[in-house]
């Protein structure tokens, strides 16, 4: 795969970024070898090997999945000017 000088400018509008003629001359070379590193790591063949998340082999830190009430409930009242049983108590409105 190649990228022509039409594809660079076409890009860049689409991305909202001014370029130059000349950038444009100059992304189009780049661009082209950055697709050509790309197929060259196509030819690897990686069946076989697991996918990872870091070089170095580390367990994830994980917290139990339970349902609990933040126990801060009083804690976030704490500065409403009126609670009752840890809820906020407004003025009713009516209209």
């Amino acid at each position: 795969m190649s990228v022509d000088l039409q594809t660079v400018k076409r890009v860049a509008r689409l991305a909202r970024i001014a370029v130059s003629e000349e950038d444009a001359e100059r992304m189009t070379g780049e661009l082209n070898a950055i697709l050509g590193f790309v197929e060259q790591l196509n030819e690897v063949d990686v069946s076989g090997v697991e996918p990872m998340t870091s070089v170095i082999p580390m367990e994830m830190k994980k917290r139990p999945d339970v349902v609990t009430d933040g126990s801060k409930a009083a804690d976030i009242v704490a500065n409403a000017p009126a609670t009752e049983e840890n809820f906020f108590l407004v003025p009713k409105v009516v209209e």
